[in-house]
């Protein structure tokens, strides 16, 4: 099976930028067909794992391929045609750029070419060879509810908790942590930041061993704080505010190998992530005071190796990616701010969804199907009594036809 996580000197060194697209350029491109995926499952009524399924295929396609050689929405809706498929929700290919071309200026719809669904059927093609038709994903949601289930404590603040990492869940889609770190490291990341920012402290749980010094170590072995607050600060970056400033309008892209001919614009506006309900919108600004907004919806294959904590080196975050907080911070020698999370960062309200994919209500074991009644036997066989020749030739009556014939003619 093939390998699906890179580090980040490898994210660094994507097709694209090799192609000469900057790593802000191509985080933007990324979070804008991430934020279509969504946009266009979301209206289509498709469920949360249909569009995160469609959204790591969106990823790992452009770990192998350029933005200028694919255009992003084309393959936003490839990418959404075949986890339909995947997901068992298909939908028809003209229905999705139907779909898409509501959602899509004139301009940006051009990239279809004349015939976008003769564009999409045969991009399809090249995903499943690009992603070596690796089609089966897991995400974080499966083991967000099962590592909540064996937590202890107030059940208002626990449902509350798992809430808050389930919108978190949904908003890590726009980054490219899926290729970083497998689902239940995320899963556990993002609990342990909405745990944090709910102030719900895990102080007991089921299962709890005296070798496990936090909830997460049953499940997950070897993850250090520096890799939570890694993850963290990639999901907290979504919430950061414009500085006033706009993404460079993006110059119109020719293809080199493909057909069909890109042009790529920038929204007259920075949307937020409120605007989508079922995703967030991730800005790659400087850390001002933030107010990270509500937004739920939809986002591995040899595991990393995790070193012990006393060997790991610290995370090397890069300078342009992560910039420093206010000055109202303490300074600390750590990489991150000395408060973990930021005391700037507030808690988002409880998640409205128009397609009720709240988080559903836990259960503390599944339900119990009624056993199914032992089949009835067959009754015993019974031979049938056939008549004797009295029955057929009963005394006194005459036997049918010449008895004295014989069966067969004399020898001659």
């Amino acid at each position: 099976m093939p390998c699906w996580y890179y580090d980040k000197k490898e994210l660094r060194h994507t097709p694209s930028i090799q192609d000469s697209i900057d790593y802000e350029t191509e985080c933007r491109y990324r979070k804008e067909g991430a934020r279509f995926i969504i946009d266009t499952g979301s209206k289509m009524d498709l469920g949360y794992n249909t569009m995160a399924t469609g959204v790591v295929y969106f990823h790992r396609f452009y770990m192998f391929h350029s933005f200028k050689q694919f255009p992003r929405y084309v393959t936003a809706c490839c990418c959404l045609f075949l986890a339909g498929k995947v997901e068992e929700t298909p939908k028809k290919c003209k229905d999705i750029i139907k779909t898409a071309k509501t959602l899509l200026t004139d301009q940006k719809f051009a990239t279809f070419g004349e015939d976008p669904k003769e564009e999409v059927m045969t991009l399809e093609r090249i995903l499943l060879q690009t992603i070596k038709f690796d089609l089966q994903v897991e995400h974080p949601y499966s083991y967000l509810l099962k590592y909540a289930k064996c937590l202890k404590g107030d059940k208002g603040k626990l449902q509350k908790m798992v809430q808050m990492a389930w919108t978190f869940v949904n908003d890590s889609l726009c980054t490219t942590l899926s290729l970083q770190w497998e689902p239940e490291i995320i899963a556990v990341a993002l609990m342990y930041l909405a745990g944090k920012l709910s102030k719900f402290e895990v102080v007991d749980w089921n299962g709890r061993q005296p070798k496990h010094l936090r909830w997460w170590d049953m499940f997950v072995e070897d993850v250090t704080m520096d890799l939570l607050e890694d993850i963290c600060h990639q999901v907290l970056d979504l919430y950061s505010q414009a500085n006033n400033a706009k993404p460079p309008d993006s110059p119109p892209m020719t293809p080199s190998n493909h057909t069909t001919t890109e042009v790529i614009t920038t929204p007259a506006s920075i949307e937020s992530a409120s605007n989508t309900p079922n995703t967030g919108t991730p800005i790659k600004i400087q850390k001002i005071e933030t107010t990270p907004v509500s937004s739920n919806g939809c986002p591995p294959l040899e595991p990393p190796v995790l070193q012990p904590e006393a060997v790991v080196k610290p995370i090397e975050i890069p300078p342009p990616h992560y910039s420093a907080y206010p000055p109202n911070f303490a300074p600390a020698p750590a990489p991150y701010p000395g408060v973990f999370p930021p005391t700037n960062i507030s808690v988002p309200p409880p998640s409205v969804n128009p397609m009720n994919h709240l988080v559903p209500a836990m259960r503390l074991a599944p339900p119990i199907r009624p056993a199914q009644p032992p089949p009835t036997p067959a009754p015993p066989f019974q031979s049938y009594g056939y008549p004797t020749n009295a029955t057929y030739f009963p005394p006194g009556n005459p036997v049918p036809g010449n008895p004295s014939r014989p069966y067969y003619p004399p020898p001659s």
